[in-house]
């Protein structure tokens, strides 16, 4: 797309005029042909003493606060310290302090702490179980539009993974989301500490909100880890016990952004989701409060695709569809992000297996740098409701504008640089007449 022709879409979307997905017509198999997969990355090494926090990441709680968490090797107290000036923190809070063991693996001090309240678009310094040795930043989210989110799934440890953060680190966002697959520990614990040091200059900075993929699982021995997600619960603690509706399980959420202007539902693949479920009651519920007078845009998160043209996982996300899709439709959500499927693919509106003007636009991104390579095999002729879909690893950037548009960009790791492969704006389903819920 030209400057030209891009800056007549920003100047139709300030000005309300609305701007529709392309039709299926144009659907797109990508030529680009990716360079050879890079190797795993070797395990980083904490070399600093028992006592200096490590692993930091912060995820939203509510509309003013944030989840600071972080790992020392030894005893330590749970205590962050914060303020707007570096190396000045006159406000401190003190939270908790787990561990877990996991076969002969026994985890360091996990600690998390709710700072809070915090002042909107704002930077505070802080740092953690009073150590002196380390000073982290963050901003804090707007409280009205615009807001940009990062999306990005199934990251895993490689040299892929490595210029996917590099490239993420280059763009102005406030909130990172992940549908699922993380460290790709896979059993072995140690990988869970080297990727919450590769990924920690980014997560300390923005908050990460993320939820569970196949990866987490990591219930192998029934009798010796009857718990599914032992490492994943521990050490990505989400807000699912705050807001508005809380979900009562780490494995399934929602939070609000922006004051309320975006609403965004993490899904768990991997936990119960037929009628009848913990989960599947409160998504009814949770969907039900939205007020979209109020909320413009809603997003939702799962794990496993609901619609895939890629020969790998074919079917894998049919279950779940079959059980929550209606209700997505119902509440007329804008977007679907999965992940799980190696690749990046694009559909259009759709609902049901058909094109839908008041569906959600469905958006494959589990393409952020996993060591099981790409998914490079796609169904052959091209679904009609898929619009654009490759075979390359990336990232993507969802900036919602205003009250009715959203602008939509995926960005192809091409031999280390960011390149826009795909884009589009997005209207909002709830400033279409047409899919007026009243």
């Amino acid at each position: 797309m030209s400057n030209v022709a891009l800056a007549l879409l920003v100047v139709a979307a300030a000005a309300g005029v609305a701007l529709s997905l392309p039709p299926a017509s144009l659907a797109v198999t990508s030529t680009y042909v990716r360079p050879k997969p890079r190797a795993t990355l070797s395990l980083l090494v904490h070399d600093a003493d028992g006592q200096t926090p490590q692993q930091v990441h912060i995820s939203a709680v509510g509309s003013d606060k944030m989840r600071v968490s972080w790992i020392t090797d030894d005893d330590a107290p749970a205590t962050v310290e914060y303020g707007r000036t570096s190396g000045q923190y006159p406000f401190s809070a003190t939270g908790n302090t787990i561990t877990y063991s996991y076969f002969l693996y026994h985890s360091g001090k996990i600690h998390d702490a709710v700072i809070g309240p915090l002042e909107p678009s704002t930077t505070y310094y802080y740092r953690c179980s009073n150590n002196t040795s380390r000073e982290f930043s963050f901003r804090t989210p707007p409280a009205s539009l615009p807001v940009k989110f990062v999306v990005v799934g199934d990251l895993g440890q490689t040299g892929w993974t490595k210029s996917t953060l590099q490239h993420i680190a280059a763009a102005d966002y406030d909130m990172l989301l992940l549908p699922g697959d993380l460290s790709y520990a896979d059993f072995y614990q140690p990988r869970w500490d080297s990727y919450g040091r590769l990924v920690e200059p980014l997560a300390s900075a923005r908050p990460w909100m993320v939820t569970e993929g196949n990866h987490e699982v990591e219930k192998i021995v029934p009798l010796l880890h009857p718990q599914p997600f032992k490492a994943y619960n521990a050490r990505w603690r989400m807000p699912y016990d705050a807001g508005a509706s809380p979900s009562g399980s780490n494995l399934y959420y929602s939070f609000d952004v922006a004051g309320g202007a975006v609403h965004v539902i993490m899904l768990g693949s991997y936990t119960g989701y037929a009628v009848g479920t913990a989960q599947h009651r409160w998504l009814q519920r949770d969907l039900a409060a939205i007020d979209r007078g109020k909320t413009a845009f809603v997003v939702a998160l799962v794990h496993a695709p609901w619609y895939n043209s890629n020969r790998a996982h074919q079917r894998e996300g049919d279950a779940m569809r079959a059980a929550m899709e209606a209700l997505l439709y119902g509440a007329r959500v804008d977007a679907v992000f999965a992940g799980h499927v190696h690749a990046y693919e694009r559909f259009s509106r759709v609902y049901g297996g058909r094109e839908d003007p008041c569906g959600p636009l469905h958006v494959t991104i589990g393409d952020g740098g996993n060591r099981e390579g790409l998914a490079e095999r796609y169904t052959d002729p091209q679904p009609a409701t898929s619009a654009f879909r490759e075979a390359s690893f990336g990232h993507g950037r969802l900036e919602v504008v205003n009250a009715t548009h959203a602008r939509w960009t995926w960005r192809r790791n091409d031999d280390d640089e960011a390149v826009v492969a795909d884009q589009l704006w997005i209207t909002s389903l709830a400033s279409n007449p047409a899919c007026s819920n009243e």
